[in-house]
């Protein structure tokens, strides 16, 4: 009788073997990459120096434009306070030349183990190499790791990533000692990564407290989140329950949705049948995190270099593959003239906060007499600006949106490390040589991006700006200048 049940238990071994051994040998069959090649344009040269003189010129209206308002009127100062100020993606001065130069940014988001890592591997090819990303069914990624392009393989420590002024990673010394520990760089050489960078995140583990990672877990994706041009939040079909860390996750990345991709990855895993259920179920637990009209685009396929599991929707999954690699060339073929746009944001609340600081110096002037205490008059005016007409005024006397303007508990604060008689008001920003501050700034506004956008979507080379060449016929006139 026991030698019966040895000789079963011998023979189960062996069909598992077996069964193990055809699965590794159906697992090694690798997948065609040369679709990625050619939707992602890799083999195409690209314009290096019309590109590179593009960059140089808008560094350059930065500078010489935007940046010294910037300074005047310490809009840095502004940023601390930038959550409640501007929602939304920003920078200073220390960092700025580093946004311009930078590539963009896709950020790999989502709980433990559903492939982010292997995507990656997948997209770059890889896999099998001694510089891939280690994956595994158990969560590994425990480090924030960057994927940037460089003229040999090498990694770069957080605190070396940090330091370097010509990245633009320095803002994140602010996070600690612990944190930059807990970042890594990867350069390598790759035609992608000459175009775009990638950023690998820590599997998202609801049963972990945020002080378990030895750093602020959320900050630090909050800054990841607002410089990524795309936000893949990956999924995987056995992996859906929300819990409180992914809705913070999702509260984070409101405002964002137009950079949002949802993936269902290893859908190959499944039935056509279980497939579309985990689909309904993925939108369902969704919902009331993504509280928009128009709901993020979902992709959904097996990304990783086997080939797709038998009996499943092979045609399907290529073709969601393809939308996404388009999806991701079409980020990579924008980025200069996405690069402008954002300047050209950034200067506008640049010009509105310059433009408040000085409406605020103006009252405070007017109201203070002989017998006036300092101090009371402007706590007055802080604490109650409509009642001086502060942001009515702005306005009134110019083409400002209302929708652009910021909080004004914003600037109880700024005042409160910035005292007001520290800045000048804007008639008296002027200088024989260098000109308005205002003028200056309105002009890169209203003048000089727009005209070098026009000049990238056209393919011309961005030299001279036209009203540089030509002249825009009468110097803009100065309206807070005294006659």
């Amino acid at each position: 009788m026991k030698s019966t049940v040895l000789i079963c238990c011998f023979l189960s071994l062996l069909l598992l073997q077996a069964t193990a051994e055809e699965e590794d040998l159906a697992s090694s069959v690798l997948r065609d990459r040369s679709h990625i090649d050619e939707t992602l344009r890799l083999a195409a040269d690209e314009k290096a120096g019309d590109y590179a003189a593009a960059i140089e010129r808008l560094r350059k209206i930065y500078h010489t434009s935007i940046k010294p308002m910037e300074q005047a009127y310490k809009y840095n100062e502004l940023r601390q306070h930038e959550i409640s100020a501007y929602p939304g993606r920003t920078f200073g001065d220390s960092d700025a030349d580093g946004e311009i130069t930078s590539k963009p940014m896709v950020l790999f988001l989502g709980p433990w183990s559903v492939g982010k890592s292997s995507m990656i591997n997948y997209l770059l090819g890889m896999h099998d190499s001694p510089y891939q990303l280690y994956t595994g069914a158990e969560p590994t990624t425990s480090e924030f790791t960057v994927i940037m392009h460089g003229e040999k393989i090498r990694s770069v420590e957080g605190i070396v990533m940090a330091a370097d002024s010509s990245r633009s990673f320095s803002p994140l010394e602010k996070f600690g000692q612990n944190f930059l520990e807990k970042l890594i760089g990867i350069e390598m050489p790759h035609k992608l990564l000459e175009r775009v960078t990638f950023v690998d995140t820590p599997g998202i583990i609801e049963n972990r407290k945020q002080q378990e990672r030895g750093y602020p877990f959320n900050d630090v994706c909050q800054w990841f989140i607002d410089r990524a041009d795309l936000i893949f939040v990956v999924f995987d079909p056995t992996k859906l329950d929300v819990g409180l860390e992914l809705e913070m996750l999702f509260r984070q990345l409101k405002g964002r949705e137009s950079q949002i991709r949802i993936i269902l990855n290893k859908a190959d895993n499944l039935v056509t049948q279980d497939l579309m259920r985990v689909y309904g179920a993925l939108f369902w637990s969704l919902a009331p995190l993504i509280n928009v009209t128009e709901p993020p685009r979902v992709y959904v396929s097996s990304f990783w270099p086997y080939d797709y599991a038998a009996d499943t929707s092979r045609e399907l999954f290529k073709r969601e593959e393809i939308s996404l690699l388009e999806d991701l060339n079409q980020v990579i073929e924008n980025r200069m003239e996405n690069k402008i746009a954002f300047i050209r944001q950034h200067g506008i609340r640049v010009r509105i906060h310059g433009l408040l600081v000085d409406r605020y110096v103006q009252t405070f002037k007017e109201k203070m007499s002989f017998f006036s205490d300092p101090e009371l008059v402007f706590k007055e005016i802080v604490d109650d600006p409509d009642k001086f007409y502060i942001f009515k005024s702005i306005l009134a006397k110019t083409n400002v949106s209302k929708f652009d303007l910021p909080n004004r508990d914003a600037y109880r604060d700024f005042f409160g490390i910035n005292p007001i008689n520290n800045f000048k008001p804007l008639s008296a920003q002027c200088s024989y040589m260098g000109g308005c501050l205002l003028d200056k700034i309105e002009k890169a506004i209203t003048n000089e991006l727009p005209a070098l956008l026009s000049s990238i979507n056209s393919g011309k080379q961005p030299g001279l700006s036209s009203c540089e060449a030509t002249g825009c016929g009468e110097k803009p006139k100065n309206r807070y200048r005294k006659n």
